[in-house]
């Protein structure tokens, strides 16, 4: 890319507290479906503490990779290149929410043990969701600001 075409480009990025904010949002839907969806599963299955936390992980991952992943195929990408742009655009910002969000549960006195049916549960998820999203937030923001995360996944959206 010419030097030229680079900074028409760059214009036409969004960077900096806003598109961080933007990603992490993403970001925070996808965890807190699997999250939700996982806890619920594992619960309604009988499955212990390590178990649920495991499956509701794996399905932030999944639905977080697939939110990214639909927007990049509905741009016109293919099936395996989005992938890759979900992977490089996500991991990351995924990973960081899941190690703050789950850390909070699992140390938060009674959480694990909190059911569904409790408010303990529910407020302790919300607070530990709304804790990550600041932790994860300025990750965000320093992979935008080198050019990766969400940033390449801007520019599929035009």
């Amino acid at each position: 890319m010419q030097h030229a075409d680079a900074h028409a480009h760059h214009a036409h990025t969004p960077s900096g507290w806003p598109m961080a904010v933007q990603a992490t949002l993403h970001c925070l839907t996808g965890c807190a479906i699997g999250e939700v969806l996982g806890m619920v599963m594992g619960t309604a299955l009988g499955w212990g503490d390590m178990a649920t936390l495991a499956l509701a992980i794996a399905l932030a991952f999944f639905f977080g990779y697939a939110l990214t992943l639909r927007g990049v195929l509905k741009a016109g990408v293919g099936l395996r290149a989005g992938i890759r742009v979900a992977l490089a655009a996500d991991t990351l910002s995924i990973a960081v929410m899941e190690l703050v969000d789950n850390g909070m549960i699992a140390f938060w006195p009674g959480a694990m043990d909190a059911g569904l049916d409790t408010a303990l549960f529910w407020v302790v998820l919300a607070i530990a969701l709304a804790v990550a999203f600041v932790v994860t937030v300025p990750v965000n923001k320093w992979m935008i600001g080198r050019g990766k995360g969400h940033a390449v996944v801007h520019q599929y959206h035009h």
